[in-house]
């Protein structure tokens, strides 16, 4: 049986797990909470009342993070000539076409998004069982597959983050980092439940967002007052 370290109990000590909290003490406690070495990743859970398993209560989609994700994100981009040039003079660590698809389908995958111009889908589409699995398949309607590189990969790295629910109705994403201050986190959160329920899909019935909850890497999970998140 594992041990637990003396850090853990006294930070879940500090918690009550019946108690649901309003987003400023609950962004508090999280901040408190992150004492290891390094910096950790402030992260949120979200239970939607949805059945991925129907089309019609898929949730996915991207929003931009007013504050960023104190993560630096390096981009891979499919473009040939004029549109290659552009996306490297914007600072996307990896360019290419077939070549690119060639390291990609070696196993090469050292990036955290990829962006692909409209005439690059005939390259891209064969890497869909390879980048797929991962959440990196270039996605019109996620922005990803466009013109604009340059934009594309200004939000990749100003802080824009992809969310999509899993099989149990979970979404999970890190919105921050435990050394942000409390509003930048605070808004950052904010941002990202009206970007979920904007999100909401027709099929959703009944109660949509069911339980949010915040923790850090290494801290343990804190219950959020969702009728105090939405403003109810």
């Amino acid at each position: 049986m594992a041990k637990i370290g003396k850090r853990s109990v006294a930070a879940k000590a500090a918690i009550d797990s019946d108690k649901l909290y309003g987003l400023a003490e609950a962004v508090k406690l999280v901040k408190s909470n992150a004492t290891a070495k390094f910096d950790e990743t402030v992260e949120i859970a979200v239970n939607l009342g949805v059945d991925p398993k129907h089309a019609d209560q898929m949730v996915r989609g991207m929003v931009s993070l007013p504050n960023g994700t104190g993560k630096s994100i390096r981009v891979a981009v499919f473009a040939k000539g004029a549109k290659a040039d552009e996306a490297k003079a914007a600072g996307a660590e990896f360019v290419g076409d077939d070549d690119l698809a060639e390291l990609i389908q070696k196993g090469e995958m050292n990036f955290d998004r990829c962006i692909a111009t409209p005439d690059m889908m005939m390259v891209v589409g064969k890497l869909g069982k390879v980048l797929g699995p991962r959440g990196l398949m270039p996605n019109p309607k996620l922005g990803t597959v466009t013109m604009d590189v340059t934009q594309a990969i200004k939000d990749a790295k100003g802080g824009q983050i992809e969310f999509r629910v899993e099989k149990l109705g979970i979404i999970h994403a890190g919105i921050g980092k435990a050394s942000f201050d409390e509003k930048a986190l605070a808004e950052n959160v904010k941002s990202m439940i009206d970007a979920l329920n904007k999100a909401k899909p027709s099929g959703a019935k009944g109660t949509y967002l069911k339980r949010v909850a915040l923790s850090s890497t290494m801290g343990p999970g804190i219950k959020l007052d969702v009728a105090e998140l939405v403003g109810a």
